[in-house]
């Protein structure tokens, strides 16, 4: 597991600041729920007319006045698009970095395969998104206890563990995409995760592009049809499991043939 330990001490710092930034966010958001409390009731009246936009986010179907409701949109936003970010990150410069550090050479001298490799390189950035999801996860229940609200323990845990797939099934199809990229890019990583949150919102705004949510990932962590439902839609987390092994596949069977540079 020396690969392993050196990549998790090698993304350390980007990883406490990614956990400790979305963490922070997802308790600011919590700690802002009694105070607007009150007016909520109100601003959901007001979300609820806005058409289009509303159906986006799921605010037609959800009362903010509730912490449940506030907490599937607002703070759901946050762990979704930050978690997505990270995860995508991590995944596209995980095989990549060794040819554009120049490490590359060094690397693939030692007497381990390449298999062997990718498969360690692979678990360093499963054990960063786990570890991620569980501390974030632990701190926004302890601010809930803290507020003196009820904790809504199923909708909040299927939240969270959509989130989770969410972000496992990025990292993998961005992992995938690694294994061809030679210099790395951030902007292949975050592209990827912008594209699958808006082709959601268009899912969410237009009937007739509802089946994009077979393609995002964030189709099956529409805060409102969990809430609404009490859980998750098993159909399209199969289609993420599919995209989830197709991505890894790819980056195996790539990167153990590639021509290093």
């Amino acid at each position: 597991m020396t690969i392993v330990k050196h990549e998790l001490k090698q993304g350390l710092v980007s990883f406490a600041i990614w956990t400790a930034s979305i963490t922070l966010l997802m308790m600011v958001c919590v700690f802002l729920f009694p105070e607007i409390k009150g007016e909520m009731d109100t601003m959901g009246d007001i979300f609820a007319s806005m058409g289009s936009f509303t159906a986006a986010f799921g605010m037609d179907r959800l009362n903010f006045g509730t912490l449940v409701g506030f907490y599937a949109i607002e703070c759901g936003n946050v762990i979704g698009l930050g978690g997505a970010f990270f995860a995508s990150l991590i995944g596209i410069s995980s095989l990549s970095k060794e040819e554009k550090g120049r490490t590359a050479e060094f690397l693939l001298t030692h007497p381990v395969s390449r298999t062997h490799i990718i498969s360690e390189k692979l678990i360093s950035v499963l054990l960063q998104i786990i570890v991620m999801n569980v501390v974030i996860l632990a701190f926004s229940l302890g601010s809930m206890a803290a507020i003196g609200e009820a904790i809504p323990w199923k909708e909040v845990l299927l939240l969270h563990l959509a989130y989770f797939l969410l972000q496992v099934e990025l990292a993998s199809i961005c992992f995938g995409f690694s294994a061809f990229l030679r210099r790395g890019s951030i902007g292949v990583g975050l592209g990827i995760a912008a594209m699958m949150y808006f082709l959601n919102l268009i899912a969410n705004m237009t009937e007739s592009m509802e089946f994009l949510k077979f393609i995002t990932p964030f189709g099956y962590c529409d805060g409102a049809d969990i809430v609404d439902s009490g859980k998750l839609d098993m159909t399209l987390i199969a289609i993420g499991i599919l995209f989830t092994f197709a991505g890894i596949f790819t980056a195996f069977s790539k990167y153990r043939r590639k021509d290093i540079q």
